[in-house]
C-alpha cells in the first residue's frame, strides 16, 4: 500500500479534534504576539514556506494540515506522504492571515517532527530486517506518548512495520501481572475466553519456553518470548513451533536497531520494538515566511556525533 493511501485510514472528525486540542494547548488565551504581528494588515494573505532541515521521512501531513486549517490557513504540498527528504527541501507552502499562520506554525511543526522521526526510524529499521532475508514484521509496542498514539501507530504504518495492537482491547495481551493475578498462564487464558469466546486473539508473554509450551496448550494464539537471549530465543521458538506448528511467536525485550538482526530468525514471526516510539530523533521541519526567506537564507547545523 502506498504511504499516500494510509491517509485514508485517519477519520476526519478525530484529526480535526486533535488539531482543535493541540492549538488549545498552546494557545489557551489570548494571542497578544500574533494580534501585534498582523494588526493593520486586516484580512491581507501571506504565505509560508515548509522546510525540511534533516533528512527523514516525510510523515504526519494529515496532521500538519490538519492543524492549519482548523487555524484557518491552506497547505499545498510538493511532496508526498512516506517520502524519503534530504536537507534542505521546500515540502509545502502555508497560505492565511500572518496571525493564524504564527497560531498554526508550532503544534504544526510539534507534530510532523514527531511523526516523521518515528516512520523514519521505523523504515530503517524494516528495510534492515528485509535486506536480511527475513519474511516477518517488524512493529510497535504501547510505548507510545500519552495522547499521541494515533500519530505515533500511523507513524508506524508509513515507516513500514505494523503497529500491534491499538490498546488493551482490540488483542487481549496477558502479562506477567495479569498471569501473576490470575493464578496462571492456563487459569488466564481460560478466565479470558470465558468472556470473549474466540472473537478476539489472545496473546500470553512468556519467559522460558516452559511457559511457552503451557502457553500454547492452553489455547494462546500468539506467545511472546520476552526478554530471551538470541541463541535462547531461537531454540525455544524452534521448539514451540515444532510441538505447536500454529502458534505466532513474537519475540520482544531488549531489541534495538543495532542488534536486531540478532533476533531474526526463520521461527520468529514477530519482533515487537518500543524504542520505535520511545525517544526516536525528530526530524527537522521549520517554517519560514516567505518574505523573510528572500533576506535570510535558510540553513542547517552541522550533525551532533553520535
Amino acid at each position: 500500500m502506498a504511504s499516500e493511501d494510509l491517509v485514508l485510514l485517519l477519520p476526519l472528525p478525530r484529526l480535526q479534534q486533535l488539531a482543535r486540542d493541540w492549538l488549545a494547548e498552546d494557545a489557551p488565551w489570548l494571542d497578544v504576539a500574533g494580534w501585534a504581528a498582523s494588526h493593520g494588515r486586516g484580512d491581507l494573505q501571506e504565505e509560508a514556506v515548509l522546510l525540511c532541515k534533516s533528512a527523514g521521512v516525510l510523515a504526519g501531513s494529515p496532521f500538519f494540515q490538519a492543524v492549519c486549517e482548523e487555524a484557518g490557513c491552506s497547505v499545498s504540498w510538493k511532496h508526498k506522504e512516506g517520502e524519503w527528504l534530504e536537507p534542505v527541501t521546500q515540502v509545502a507552502t502555508v497560505r492565511g492571515r500572518i496571525n493564524d499562520i504564527l497560531l498554526a506554525e508550532r503544534p504544526a511543526l510539534n507534530v510532523l517532527s514527531r511523526v516523521s522521526g518515528v516512520a523514519t526510524l521505523a523504515r530503517k529499521v524494516t528495510q534492515s530486517a528485509k535486506g536480511a532475508g527475513w519474511s516477518g514484521q517488524v512493529t510497535g509496542t504501547r510505548k507510545t506518548t500519552p495522547g499521541f498514539r494515533l500519530p505515533e501507530k500511523y507513524a508506524l504504518l508509513v515507516g513500514g512495520a505494523g503497529t500491534h495492537r491499538y490498546g488493551t482491547s482490540d488483542l487481549l495481551m496477558l502479562k506477567d501481572n495479569h498471569v501473576w493475578a490470575m493464578g496462571g498462564i492456563t487459569e488466564a487464558v481460560a478466565g479470558v475466553r470465558s468472556l470473549i469466546g474466540h472473537t478476539l486473539k489472545v496473546e500470553i508473554e512468556c519467559r522460558s519456553l516452559e511457559e511457552a509450551f503451557e502457553a500454547a496448550a492452553a489455547g494462546a494464539d500468539i506467545v511472546m518470548l520476552d526478554n530471551l537471549f538470541p541463541e535462547s530465543l531461537h531454540e525455544a521458538a524452534l521448539a514451540l513451533k515444532t510441538r505447536h506448528p500454529d502458534v505466532v511467536v513474537e519475540a520482544s525485550g531488549g531489541v534495538s536497531p543495532h542488534n536486531l538482526l540478532q533476533f531474526l530468525g526463520p521461527h520468529i514471526d514477530m519482533i515487537s520494538m518500543g524504542c520505535l516510539t520511545q525517544g526516536p530523533p525528530s526530524v527537522d521541519f521549520s517554517l519560514k515566511l516567505a518574505k523573510g526567506l528572500q533576506t535570510r537564507p535558510v540553513t542547517t547545523m552541522a550533525p551532533v556525533p553520535e
